[in-house]
């Protein structure tokens, strides 16, 4: 079963090892965090700050990636979605799917955002995936609008509005509590 919890202290260690995997950092905007402190540093001003949440994604009770909300607008109701999975074991087996379905309860409800979107690299295709399984829409394409690795890519840019999770919703959680990803209602 697939749950999210709140970050926790520590929390930090770990979110440390997983961002330097060259199988997260591949999908990442930025790079590696080189020094442990300046990562302690960021982590404590992410917990710190009103306009961000994470969640550590668990799979069978053990923390396989993490989830943020970040750019929290209360203003215009939307913050901006970001995930990853850091325990290559918990890839490609839905994880990412289930987080999302329970990540967008929690924002629907508890934010009372109206809308939630993402920034996707072109070619992560699990990422775009999961995106489209639990409804997010494709709003936008940005060419060559970042540079990592010695090359530019492209971004593809998602928006899910609080009503069309509701349509969703109903559906997606039954499939993913079908595949034994999420437990009943």
């Amino acid at each position: 079963m697939i749950q999210l919890r709140d970050l926790r202290d520590d929390d930090v260690d770990r979110l440390y090892r997983w961002r330097r995997e060259p199988a997260v950092d591949r999908w990442m905007f930025s790079g590696p965090p080189l020094e442990f402190e300046a990562h302690q540093r960021w982590f404590e001003q992410f917990r710190a700050d009103e306009h961000r949440h994470g969640w550590v994604i668990e799979r069978k009770d053990e923390p396989c990636g993490v989830m943020f909300l970040t750019k929290i607008s209360n203003v215009h109701q939307h913050g901006q979605w970001g995930w990853y999975i850091g325990e290559a074991s918990a890839r490609g087996r839905g994880v990412g799917r289930a987080a999302q379905a329970l990540g967008l309860d929690r924002v629907f409800s508890d934010f009372a955002l109206q809308k939630v979107w993402s920034e996707v690299i072109a070619d992560n295709d699990p990422a775009l995936k999961a995106l489209a399984a639990t409804g997010f829409r494709r709003e936008g394409y940005i060419r060559r609008h970042m540079f990592k690795g010695g090359q530019f890519h492209d971004v593809v840019l998602f928006g899910i509005l609080a009503e069309e999770w509701q349509e969703r919703r109903k559906s997606v959680m039954k499939d993913l509590q079908a595949s034994g990803l999420v437990r009943p209602a």
